[in-house]
């Protein structure tokens, strides 16, 4: 591919980037408040599920964006995937989203195996997003004019 410019596509990711973030706090938010509610024996706002799902979902479709932005953007300026330590902390972060959100949608009170996963996968999801953005960043500089 030979643009003129990627930096709208770079603008693109940084928003689906910061956009993820805020989406992992809120869901570190209501989990945490699905739990103590769970602990405590309190009912919960009818609300919250959904809004956690929903969430949940919104921040798949926004990795999943990253991801086409990252191969489509890194193969149209060098031609080929594979410059930088980056491609391996995007493919992870993928994975553990793609895992936490695979196991929300089992967990029920006869799989709790699948709450056990979900926590875990989310607690670990928070190392990735430090190391995507750490890569991300210097990968970012290398566009920059």
């Amino acid at each position: 591919m030979n643009l003129p410019s990627f930096i709208w596509l770079w603008k693109i990711a940084a928003w689906s980037m910061g956009l993820s973030l805020v989406a992992y706090l809120l869901l570190g938010v209501t989990g945490i408040w699905m739990f103590r509610a769970r602990q405590q024996e309190h009912s919960r706002p009818q609300w919250l599920r959904p809004f956690h799902y929903t969430t949940g979902a919104i921040m798949v479709g926004l990795v999943l964006l990253l991801l086409a932005i990252g191969i489509v953007g890194t193969l149209g300026h060098y031609g080929s995937l594979g410059h930088s330590a980056h491609l391996i902390a995007g493919g992870a972060v993928v994975a553990l989203v793609l895992l936490s959100a695979g196991s929300a949608t089992l967990i029920s009170s006869n799989r709790a195996w699948a709450r056990s996963v979900h926590v875990a996968t989310n607690l670990v999801l928070l190392v990735g997003f430090v190391w995507v953005t750490v890569t991300g960043w210097s990968v970012v500089q290398k566009y920059l004019p």
